[in-house]
């Protein structure tokens, strides 16, 4: 291992729809509580989440990852790496591995633990979508977001923060738990779990501390989260150091994606220097140390999470319980789509996956969606690859589709001109039919389009360009 270990960059993702708490008790006539919740869209899910906070951290010029590893524990798939879509989503290439940590909250913090010691520059993706029963603690305490860090050495590139050490404790206990093919989690009781986590977390903290040569005066601020919130609560004031707020009231708890959530939050307020430590507490506890850098003054992305979590809309209750599937309404009277074709996905995998239309070298016409024959005379296969993705567009017309088959109706529908060249009609996605315009600036974003006989087709929409 050679060099310095820290965080390259950083991204996240928080979705646009967020969901009022007082919302839950108006229509159950329990549960809710002040606040809101951040929901992922009916197109979305930890797949697309992941690309999205992906895209954020590599915007600023950041060095392209050896290897992506994605976390969750409501994987799209089973029996399917998931990270293969979002190492097709961002290009990278057939050499990058890209590999599924799952199963447990903590397998996303043991991945960022993982790559921190390791010895490459690796893109670890932490993303969530928790679902509880309705008035359950999760139903309205849980949120949908997703992280993206990017870590290596300072031979990669100047680091926004250091990694100065950290350690880890584990134990056996159960205390949250959900089995193969139940759709919601379980808890045991409250004050058992607290009395498993603060031993842990002491001891964590303690060889952390000494580990790294710090005392708890040296930390500038520390993020703590874990799903048990009692636990949690009691762990950050035994510390004794400044805490970071928890972003309860404003997205809920993020379950595997919320330790780098706040991580990302806390280095978009931080002052170079700064000691910012993470304490997890997951079936164990992790702490872990870092300190700013000069680099983050200018290596922050273009949107903070409190851009984020400023930009948004509100969705119903009733609506927010038909997108998770714990509210059965009508279908759309068109039938279903018919499943996505593997093969054809995968001969048009830069496309599908990556935005990559085609300019015609002889007339510089971009074709959408890439093309063999230039459109106005150009010879037959002259064309450069045109990567899509980052390029924003105007909406030159538009329609609102009350018919066409959607988990979610009406669909617009909007014929986009795109900056530098290229033309096509692409659905909107986070918007209100009553907002759109000509003339609306729109931006491409990686969504599920539908998913027909267990497969998940993936493609690009627009989104109204805010902020």
């Amino acid at each position: 291992m050679n060099g310095t270990r820290g965080i390259l960059a950083y991204g996240a993702h928080v979705p646009y729809r967020r969901l009022a708490r007082s919302a839950i008790a108006e229509v159950m006539g329990a549960g809710g509580g002040g606040g809101y919740r951040a929901v992922a869209s009916f197109d979305e899910d930890t797949t697309t989440m992941g690309v999205e906070a992906a895209r954020q951290a590599l915007a600023g010029g950041a060095p392209a990852p050896r290897a992506l590893w994605f976390s969750t524990v409501a994987p799209a798939y089973l029996d399917k790496t998931n990270a293969t879509v979002v190492h097709a989503a961002l290009r990278l290439g057939a050499s990058v591995p890209a590999l599924d940590f799952g199963g447990a909250p903590r397998s996303a913090i043991g991945a960022l633990r993982t790559a921190l010691a390791s010895g490459d520059r690796t893109l670890v993706v932490a993303s969530d979508l928790r679902v509880g029963l309705p008035t359950g603690p999760e139903d309205g305490g849980g949120g949908d977001a997703a992280t993206a860090v990017l870590v290596g050495s300072d031979e990669d590139g100047p680091l926004v923060a250091e990694y100065l050490g950290g350690a880890t404790a584990t134990a056996e206990f159960t205390d949250r738990w959900r089995t193969p093919g139940e759709a919601h989690s379980r808890t045991w009781e409250d004050r058992f779990g607290e009395q498993a986590y603060l031993p842990l977390v002491r001891q964590a903290w303690a060889d952390a501390l000494e580990s790294t040569n710090l005392t708890a005066a040296d930390v500038a601020i520390s993020a703590v989260t874990g799903l048990h919130g009692r636990a949690t609560k009691k762990a950050a004031v035994d510390l004794g150091v400044t805490i970071a707020e928890d972003r309860t009231d404003t997205v809920g708890n993020a379950g595997a994606a919320h330790p780098t959530l706040l991580l990302t939050d806390v280095l978009d307020g931080a002052t170079p220097g700064d000691v910012v430590a993470l304490v997890v507490l997951a079936d164990g506890c992790e702490v872990l140390f870092f300190r700013a850098t000069d680099a983050l003054t200018t290596g922050r992305p273009t949107r903070s999470v409190t851009d984020q979590v400023e930009n948004r809309a509100d969705v119903s209750y009733a609506l927010y319980l038909a997108w998770r599937g714990l509210l059965e309404v009508q279908p759309p009277n068109r039938p279903e789509p018919n499943r996505p074709s593997s093969s054809a996905a995968a001969r048009r995998s830069d496309w599908k996956h990556g935005f990559v239309g085609s300019t015609d070298r002889s007339t510089g016409i971009t074709h959408l969606p890439p093309s063999r024959v230039g459109i106005s005379g150009g010879e037959v296969d002259n064309m450069e690859p045109a990567p899509m993705a980052d390029t924003v567009g105007t909406v030159a017309t538009f329609t609102v589709d009350h018919l066409v088959y959607s988990p979610s109706p009406p669909v617009v529908f909007a014929v986009v001109d795109f900056d530098g060249g290229g033309r096509m009609p692409v659905e909107l996605t986070d918007v209100d039919p009553s907002e759109v315009e000509i003339g609306t600036r729109v931006e491409m974003t990686f969504r599920r389009l539908f998913t027909a006989d267990g497969l998940h087709n993936y493609f690009w929409k627009g989104r109204p360009l805010r902020g």
